[in-house]
């Protein structure tokens, strides 16, 4: 019963005993049927875990995995918080962005968990195998070591569901060459490994294969709490050499159409920002997708993630989680979010009904709505956050 119980856990943990007596712990996301799907019970999981191995000085560093070959993590689960979002708009509260305390807690517990892993004292090594998208770009993204593989597929798709890039996305979308990050949020295009170290969103192109290897190799380090981050980068070097050959053929659209992007994204209006990449004529099918999925999304989204993106500039993260967290509870209060969930997951029907239908009728106050704080900065939920 034990066993079974254990293997239900969204998230599981293990030490690995190096051979100089120091621990390597190993957490890994276990829900492989929902493609690792973040749920609160998994955020909790982790949360207390981590914080644990930080504060164990047999702990040399940490590996965050996940269950399966398919995804390190599909983002958020979004069950429970559609369900909350519809109770919360049928009780007449949607102008009390407090009063869904599910959504209120999830995305305080989640966000601290991104910044927890931003901010970790160890080295933590994150293997982003598979498709990592929203909130599993959330968990990765501030790893010390990020490793992407041959299956890695990367992209914050929530204009599709009526959202914006959160988990620190309006972060470390900002921190991209040139005008990358805007368009990664206004496409949701998806990426491959060697166009993830690019944009500055991994570290290390690693064979998948080499995986076990590589563990083995960790274990007979001299791990000595002084240079455990070095023993780590050389280890993961030495791994990514011999793996340069199986990437050097990968495709790069993100590099290949750099100078193209920016441009596109370098106009003065978001107006002319999507007008510039809808009017694009290409053959490449990877652009295609992404002016699809611009023309489909929702238009307060593509409004958010610029404007987001400009207000953050030169916020520092702990600024950018807070300020995330007022703009993704006022996204659960108003429509579109749940209606992009609805469509997409609920009812699968890709017909989601956008309030406002276009983003010419986005004005400025309604959308400056989303940044309208009811705490004082002292009685944040995230004030904490150094």
């Amino acid at each position: 019963m034990e066993d079974v119980v254990k293997a239900a856990a969204p998230a599981l943990f293990e030490e690995l005993i190096a051979e100089n007596g120091k621990r390597i712990g190993v957490a890994t996301l276990n829900v492989e049927k929902t493609l690792n799907a973040i749920s609160l019970e998994m955020v909790d999981l982790l949360d207390v875990q981590l914080r644990a191995w930080a504060n164990d000085a047999g702990i040399a560093m940490v590996v965050l995995q996940a269950a399966g070959e398919k995804a390190f993590c599909a983002g958020g689960d979004l069950q429970d918080l559609y369900r909350t979002m519809l109770d919360q708009h049928a009780s007449g509260q949607r102008e009390d962005i407090t009063s869904n305390t599910y959504a209120c807690d999830f995305f305080e517990r989640e966000y601290r968990l991104d910044y927890l892993i931003h901010t970790y004292p160890k080295p933590m090594l994150a293997w982003a195998h598979g498709i990592v998208m929203g909130g599993g770009v959330g968990l990765m993204a501030g790893a010390s070591h990020r490793v992407v593989t041959e299956k890695s597929r990367l992209a914050m798709p929530e204009i599709t569901i009526g959202l914006y890039p959160d988990v620190g996305g309006t972060w470390f979308l900002n921190r991209m060459p040139g005008q990358l990050g805007l368009f990664l949020a206004l496409t949701g295009a998806s990426i491959g490994a060697a166009d993830a170290i690019f944009a500055r969103l991994a570290d290390y192109q690693i064979d998948h294969a080499q995986k076990q290897a590589l563990l083995e190799t960790l274990l007979v380090q001299p791990w000595d709490g002084r240079q455990d981050d070095v023993l780590l980068t050389r280890v993961l070097l030495d791994a990514e050499h011999k793996a340069a050959t199986t990437f050097a053929a990968a495709a790069m659209p993100l590099r290949q159409h750099f100078e193209l992007i920016h441009q596109l994204c370098s106009a003065p209006t978001l107006g002319e920002v999507v007008q510039n990449i809808v009017d694009l004529k290409t053959d490449d099918a990877w652009l295609q997708k992404g002016i699809v999925t611009l023309v489909a999304g929702s238009p307060a989204s593509t409004w958010l993630s610029h404007d987001l993106q400009k207000r953050a500039l030169h916020m520092s993260l702990a600024e950018v989680f807070r300020l995330e967290y007022v703009v993704s509870l006022h996204c659960a209060a108003r429509a579109d979010f749940a209606e992009g969930i609805r469509a997409l997951i609920i009812d699968k029907d890709r017909q989601p009904k956008w309030q406002p239908a276009t983003l010419a009728e986005v004005a400025s106050d309604w959308g400056n709505g989303f940044f309208d704080n009811p705490w004082p900065e002292k009685n944040h939920p995230l004030a904490d956050l150094s």
